[in-house]
């Protein structure tokens, strides 16, 4: 047991490194041909702090677990907005932007309720699977709401011809080792993925635990890792919109591309018990929405963090019982 939980450990650590040394590569690429600061954080960060979540999601779904795929990406999306977000709330409060209440809060939102509109076959797909044509239009929504923020900057670019919000900043390291780091964060995401599905599914059999509640519990903190670094590291730099703006799109990720490619690859079974936590995934979420319309207006206060944090806490137990 203690050899499993060890490798699984190992397994996040090749995701967590594999995914910066890709962001770095990727990164440095793009500022050499002085792509937008902008666009390198709505495509290639944004993209590189799922990769946990995708890698594992490939893998789950070559070997048939999509418990695992499902619990994943909706454990990660509870574990982004009950955990990560209070306690980052709690640390310094947070005040929303125009385009988190606007667009990014009821996108997260439709994206939850269309997961759960899926599982219950309302799109003409067999209840409790989530098919390959729900996986393509899944993906089609992730298409449409990536491109969106990047057509409203090169739109802003060129509306205001202003060259000074090019990125400009001269690469750390030459083209050759950006593709290095590129291609070792690749094989790393993929050694580390495999190894935390096998393992996992290794650790539920010995415990008689569901391969849904190991992706809803284990394998979602895990993945979620990238995203709570980064938002700690958001708060300490006081750019809370960067905390809640990372969180709320990799919720928006996990729903629409996450589980878009899995149900692509394999025909993903809804589990009867994911429908609880969809509910309080939603839920959740029309909360963080309503709350930016009352008391303190824009805010994540610590106090409605703190409601926040006391549902995970009252989730985590509930699974365990």
């Amino acid at each position: 047991m203690l050899v499993t939980i060890f490798l699984i450990i190992i397994g996040f650590l090749l995701l967590i490194f594999g995914a910066d040394l890709l962001v770095r590569g990727s990164s440095n690429i793009a500022k050499r041909f002085h792509i937008p600061e902008m666009l390198i954080g709505l495509t290639i960060v944004a993209l590189g702090t799922s990769m946990p979540e995708l890698m594992i999601t490939i893998s789950s779904a070559n070997k048939g677990a999509t418990d695992l795929i499902i619990g994943n990406a909706i454990g990660s999306n509870l574990c982004n907005l009950l955990l990560i977000l209070s306690v980052t709330a709690i640390l310094r409060p947070i005040e929303l932007e125009g385009d988190v209440k606007i667009v990014h809060l009821p996108v997260a939102y439709l994206s939850t309720l269309a997961i759960l509109i899926m599982g219950v076959g309302a799109f003409g797909s067999q209840p409790g699977v989530i098919s390959k044509k729900d996986g393509e239009l899944l993906i089609i929504l992730y298409g449409i709401y990536f491109l969106y923020p990047i057509l409203i900057e090169i739109k802003d670019i060129w509306k205001s011809g202003r060259e000074n919000k090019k990125n400009h900043e001269k690469p750390k390291i030459s083209i050759l080792l950006s593709l290095v780091f590129v291609a070792i964060g690749a094989i790393l995401l993929k050694f580390g993925g495999d190894l935390v599905v096998d393992e996992a599914s290794e650790l539920a059999t010995l415990f008689g635990i569901s391969q849904s509640v190991i992706g809803l519990t284990i394998v979602a903190i895990g993945t979620a890792l990238p995203e709570m670094i980064t938002s700690i590291i958001a708060i300490i730099k006081e750019e809370g919109g960067l905390a809640v703006g990372n969180l709320i799109g990799s919720c928006i990720l996990n729903a629409f591309l996450i589980l878009g490619t899995g149900a692509i690859i394999t025909p993903l079974t809804f589990s009867s018990e994911f429908y609880s936590d969809l509910i309080l995934l939603a839920s959740s979420i029309l909360f963080i929405w309503i709350s930016c319309f009352i008391g303190r207006k824009d805010t994540i206060t610590r106090y409605k963090a703190g409601v926040l944090l006391v549902a995970y806490v009252i989730y985590m137990i509930q699974l365990f019982r």
